[in-house]
Parts: structure tokens; C-alpha cells; sequence
């Protein structure tokens, strides 16, 4: 059982994404809003030290570019699967306290999810568009693709008229929602990809001009998924929330080389979103939220029962969670987009 400790650090309409990011010879953390608003800066420690943008907001995902100072890339104008023809990727470059450029790396209608993952000393993005067109509301006839480039060392020419030229890998993906990067043990990154015909696990190329390989790990539908040794057993688990923004937590464990259902939480959770998997004070554990109805933060461990749920937080609405430790405590950021609360939660044992 984990002991929690919250701290509202901040507020923030919508909030929605975070990320770590690495500026001036320290780790910081970002959050961005779902809808016309803020991205702040935000110290470790919990205090907001700047305004990166005031708009125009609809970040889904962001990620630092390895090995720069602060520089980082994030979605724009996904404001909702009902609003996001306009969304792209854009590059965002710190210029100075508050102050930060923003250009486009390349327009890409209802991109959601995307990351920047490593393989045979080149970076690749892999983005995952929710679906390819839309004529109305809850419009899904068009269903998503996964796109791919390899990601330039030099992003300064790329801009609304130079554009970043990405190749579709994958297509007829219907609700494709989830993302989540896995690490590999030779060090490689791949993506952890969910959508309403499975889970897939997506490797980039290991050498210069070679082929991504696409792995499929399960057919039954999920919203998000991550990929961990949950049970300790030294065999990782699929651990995923499903169907689309649905309320069922399922646990699939590797039988002969495939992954079966082996749990499924009892209690229903409405509109489950957020996700992270790691560990926390030394032990695995895969934390999940859900925005509405009871809006529980939930920490799933394995213990002498099998496994077992923890309360984290109830009533605030977690979108995305991130995890960090910071002076030996593990940290776990929440944004709570239906209470417009940034959340500190300081876990220990």
C-alpha cells in the first residue's frame, strides 16, 4: 500500500498532456491544455516557472527532442475527436525566459498520439492519427493510420511552408487512441499502440533505410495499453483499459508465446483514460484514472491475493498521469482535466 501525500500545484482549464523536459542542466515537467489555453513550465518541486504559450492549445501528446536544451515537440489543435482536422505537429524551441518559438513540423488531421523512439543511433517518429476524415459529430467512417519518418538532426527549416514528409505503415484503424513507449532491452524504444481491433507493438527500423515491424499482441479492442512485469514473475504483462474511452481494466498475461486475459477488475470505471506503468518505491505498479463517475486514481499492484487495486484520489478526473522522483520521492504529476487542477501526489511506503 502506497501512503499519498496531494498537493494542488496548479490550475489549468482542460488540462491534459505532460511530459518531462530537460532545460538549462535540470528536469522540469510540462502541461499542456486540451482546449484554447495555457502550456506551463513547471519545476519538480511543483512551482510553475513559465508560460511557454497561451494558445491555441489542443495538446494531446509532447515530447522533448533527444539531446537538445528544452526544445521539444507537441500536437496542436487536437481539441477533440470531434475537432481536430486542423491538428499538426509543431517544433517549439526556447528562446528565453516566456519565451519559446513555435513552428510546424508538419500538418497531420486528427493526430493524437506520436513519439520519438531510437533504434540503431537514429531517432524515428511514430504519430498515430484517431482516424483520416470526419463530415460530423461522432463521425468514425474514416478510420486512423500510423504515419513514420526518420526525425532530421537539424528541425530549424521546417516550418508552415517546409514541411516534415511522413509515410502512412498502417492503415483502417478504427478508434486508434492509445499510445505508450516501451523500453527494449537492447536499449531500443518501440510504441505500444491500441485501437478498437487490438493492441499492437510497433518497432522502428535497427538499421539505416530498414523496415518497421509491426507486432500484433491481442485483437480484443483497447483504448490504451503499457506493456510491464506487473506480477514479478520476469514475463511482462499487457495491461490495457478498454474498449475506447470504455470502463474495463483487463490484465493479459503470456501463455505458450501469447498473451491470454487472466483479470479483469470487478467494479466498472467510466471513461478510463489516464495510464502509467513502472515502478514506484521499488515495486511495480501501473496507475490508471477514469473522468467520470466516481473519477477514481487507482494504483494496481500484485500481492499474495494476486492483483489488488489502491485508491490514489477519487473526484478529480485524471486525462494523463506522469511519474518522476525527485529528492528520492516518487512523484506522480496528475492532470485532472474535469477539475482543472494540476496534482502533485507524493507516493511512499
Amino acid at each position: 500500500m502506497f501512503n499519498v501525500n496531494k498537493k494542488v500545484i496548479g490550475e489549468l482549464e482542460k488540462c491534459y498532456s505532460l511530459a518531462m523536459l530537460h532545460y538549462q542542466g535540470k528536469d522540469h515537467f510540462l502541461c499542456a491544455a486540451e482546449k484554447v489555453n495555457n502550456c506551463y513550465l513547471i519545476s519538480l518541486d511543483g512551482k510553475i516557472e513559465e508560460t511557454v504559450w497561451e494558445g491555441p492549445g489542443g495538446v494531446m501528446t509532447m515530447v522533448q527532442v533527444p539531446g537538445t536544451d528544452g526544445q521539444f515537440l507537441a500536437t496542436r489543435k487536437f481539441y477533440s475527436p470531434n475537432d481536430s482536422k486542423e491538428a499538426s505537429i509543431v517544433v517549439v524551441t526556447p528562446k528565453g525566459k516566456d519565451d519559446w518559438e513555435v513552428r510546424t513540423l508538419c500538418d497531420l488531421p486528427f493526430v493524437h498520439r506520436f513519439d520519438i523512439l531510437q533504434a540503431g543511433g537514429k531517432n524515428y517518429i511514430l504519430a498515430c492519427a484517431l482516424k483520416s476524415d470526419h463530415e460530423y459529430k461522432e463521425d468514425w467512417r474514416f478510420p486512423g493510420k500510423l504515419f513514420v519518418a526518420e526525425l532530421p538532426e537539424d528541425l530549424s527549416v521546417y516550418n508552415d511552408d517546409n514541411q516534415l514528409q511522413l509515410t502512412p505503415i498502417k492503415d483502417n484503424m478504427l478508434k486508434n487512441h492509445g499510445y505508450y513507449r516501451h523500453m527494449e532491452k537492447d536499449g531500443s524504444t518501440s510504441g505500444i499502440v491500441s485501437f478498437d481491433g487490438g493492441v499492437l507493438q510497433v518497432f522502428p527500423p535497427q538499421t539505416a533505410g530498414g523496415e518497421w515491424r509491426i507486432e500484433e499482441l491481442i485483437t480484443d479492442a483497447a483504448s490504451d495499453a503499457v506493456l510491464m512485469d506487473l506480477n514479478g514473475d520476469g514475463e511482462e504483462e499487457l495491461c490495457a483499459i478498454a474498449p475506447f474511452h470504455g470502463d474495463t481494466v483487463n490484465i493479459y498475461e503470456k501463455k505458450n508465446g501469447k498473451f491470454e486475459l487472466a483479470y479483469t477488475h470487478p467494479e466498472k470505471l467510466e471513461f478510463l483514460h489516464a495510464i502509467f506503468g513502472g515502478d514506484i518505491c521499488g515495486k511495480p505498479a501501473w496507475i490508471i484514472g477514469n473522468r467520470k463517475g466516481d473519477r477514481l486514481l487507482l494504483a494496481f499492484t500484485y500481492g499474495k491475493d494476486g492483483y489488488e487495486a489502491q485508491e490514489l484520489d477519487r473526484g478529480r478526473g485524471a486525462a494523463n498521469v506522469l511519474h518522476y522522483v525527485h529528492e528520492g520521492k516518487d512523484i506522480v504529476i496528475g492532470a485532472n482535466r474535469e477539475t482543472n487542477e494540476i496534482a502533485r501526489y507524493e507516493l511512499t511506503e
